[in-house]
């Protein structure tokens, strides 16, 4: 049972990160074993970093280790895909770790939680409709056999049409019969699609959520949300269906909130080493989830040990060249505990 948060509190931290109150309410959320985590390295065909001893094969079960996925741009927003281990740095609670594996992974398959808002407000205009589009292409772009999809739906609850399957087809017909109605609950419905993919084993997972942005009865705010999605390493990809007239708006409604110490959809997005797009038109739908894919198919993937401290620790991964940005979870649980019983 997911644990409901009041909503009162918006205190954010530094912008790298959820509140310290949204830290210690969630709890501590597991990190993989590196019994689990050799597993899917293993899968993904990930080696030891180069210029490292081959420690790997030698490590004990009982050491934890921190999986982070990290995708890399130039100042003009292009991909960088030729990095080395040396051109990175993790740093945990402002402290220099040491890389443990290290990889560019462009072959492992991706299991994507497809998150559409059917609340009443959806029902206004073509908010439905741009978001089918996005969705149907993102599905159209996945390896059939390798990818792997599920498709949830959410007003004031959670619902799963369509369970996690490795054959897409006809999964966005799903959505024909969908009457939107009912409050909406964004945040409460992301958080508890993130715990549905902690479970799956692929190391690159990601939540995408088709929304007009509008949350009218979540109990937990977004730092709570970025703070668990972020801890179980799931990036959280929004892309906010709306008409152009409603884009401005929104944004208008984004500029003035940027003055207050809330966390917003971006934010979220952000710390949990995803984004946010828009989709204010048909055309956009190809580009939208072509960017969604291209980024999750283009990650590093980096691992180091986990600190024995039970607590949430902030993460800051760089690379030496300032003129590239990375983006990438904003931190970690380093102890075990349930968040959902």
């Amino acid at each position: 049972m997911l644990e409901i948060l009041p909503q009162h509190d918006r205190h954010n931290g530094a912008r790298g990160g959820p509140s310290e109150r949204a830290r210690t309410r969630l709890g501590e959320l597991s990190v993989r074993r590196t019994g689990v985590l050799l597993l899917l390295l293993a899968a993904s065909g990930l080696q030891p970093a180069a210029g490292e001893p081959q420690a790997l094969p030698t490590f004990k079960t009982s050491v934890d280790v921190v999986p982070i996925s990290a995708v890399v741009r130039d100042r003009h927003g292009r991909l960088v895909t030729r990095l080395t281990v040396s051109d990175f740095e993790v740093f945990d609670k402002g402290e220099r770790r040491r890389i443990l594996d290290f990889q560019v992974d462009q072959t492992s398959p991706l299991t994507i939680a497809l998150l559409v808002d059917v609340s009443g407000s959806m029902r206004v205009g073509p908010k439905l409709g741009f978001a089918r589009q996005v969705l149907e292409q993102l599905v159209a772009n996945l390896e059939k056999g390798r990818d792997e999809v599920g498709l949830f739906t959410f007003d004031k609850a959670l619902h799963e049409p369509q369970s996690f399957t490795l054959d897409p087809v006809g999964i966005d017909s799903v959505l024909d019969a969908t009457q939107p109605f009912g409050t909406t609950s964004l945040y409460d419905a992301i958080a508890a699609t993130a715990r549905r993919l902690e479970s799956r084993p692929s190391p690159r997972r990601a939540i995408v959520v088709f929304t007009d942005g509008v949350d009218t009865s979540s109990e937990l705010t977004p730092s709570e949300v970025s703070a668990l999605a972020s801890s179980i390493d799931v990036p959280v990809y929004i892309v906010v269906t709306v008409p152009p007239i409603d884009h401005a708006r929104f944004l208008e409604r984004e500029a003035a909130a940027a003055l207050q110490p809330a966390a917003d959809l971006r934010e979220l997005a952000l710390w949990t080493g995803g984004d946010l797009v828009w989709a204010t038109k048909g055309e956009d739908a190809s580009v939208r989830a072509q960017h969604i894919l291209t980024e999750l198919r283009h990650q590093y993937l980096i691992a180091i040990e986990s600190a024995t401290q039970a607590e949430w620790r902030p993460l800051d991964i760089r690379v030496r060249d300032r003129h590239m940005s990375v983006k990438a979870r904003s931190g970690y649980f380093s102890k075990d505990r349930a968040l959902i019983q």
